[in-house]
């Protein structure tokens, strides 16, 4: 049986992005973030549009994406509530935020430098990809039930760098999915997914045949990698 409600958010479950950029007096900023989804290697997130984070992605064209995993979840928590934007905006003031630009001292995070981009990498989480601006667009505009401006970024990955304990030991390139345990949000709150249920019939395909690197024999044929060892 069901019941219809009206729910004011729609969190139903999505990976947590930590997403730092760059401010304009070369200060990093970081953001906790769960409105990210991912094609190939482009993504498509979403954002209050006062966000200090949308300022200076639009500003500098660059970010890097750093997925937490569960042990990271306390370090996120840290940032919640706070804004890298002085003065604060509106909306956020009422809701108790505060303005803080030491977002990396305050959740007890480390910057790193990255390859290709001049926002720092968070050196803690396990996934980070660096990625450059591709698009935005004005998002919801005309949805009775969004109260704030937002707005839809795509931007492209050009690097990604892969904590080595959660790497597949059988293929190359490849994140191993009973090794990765992602930080997620679900109606504000954290959790992790649990055991994996089966093994998909999709999984029985290369995974390459989704995009990025053509399978290398070794991969075709199930040989072992020596790319950990």
């Amino acid at each position: 049986m069901h019941q219809e409600i009206e729910p004011a958010v729609l969190y139903v479950g999505t990976p947590v992005v930590l997403v730092s950029t760059m401010n304009e007096d070369e200060t990093p900023n970081l953001s906790p973030m769960s409105s990210a989804w991912w094609l190939g290697w482009s993504c498509m997130m979403g954002f209050d549009a006062s966000s200090k984070t949308v300022e200076n992605l639009l500003r500098t064209k660059e970010c890097v994406l750093n997925l937490p995993s569960v042990n990271e979840v306390s370090n996120v928590d840290r940032l919640a509530r706070l804004t890298g934007s002085n003065p604060i905006p509106v909306h956020k003031n009422r809701m108790g935020y505060q303005f803080k630009p030491n977002k990396f001292e305050i959740a007890k995070l480390t910057p790193e430098p990255a390859v290709s981009v001049g926002a720092p990498r968070v050196q803690e989480c396990p996934i980070q990809l660096e990625a450059t601006l591709v698009n935005s667009h004005e998002f919801a505009a005309n949805d009775p039930k969004m109260l704030i401006e937002t707005i839809a970024i795509e931007v492209r990955v050009t690097k990604v760098h892969v904590r080595t304990d959660i790497l597949s030991e059988t293929f190359e390139n490849r994140i191993d999915p009973d090794k990765w345990k992602p930080l997620l949000m679900s109606f504000l709150e954290f959790f992790s997914h649990g055991e994996k249920l089966q093994r998909s019939r999709l999984a029985e395909l290369p995974e390459e045949n989704w995009g990025g690197r053509k399978p290398s024999l070794r991969q075709a044929t199930g040989e072992k990698s020596n790319c950990n060892k």
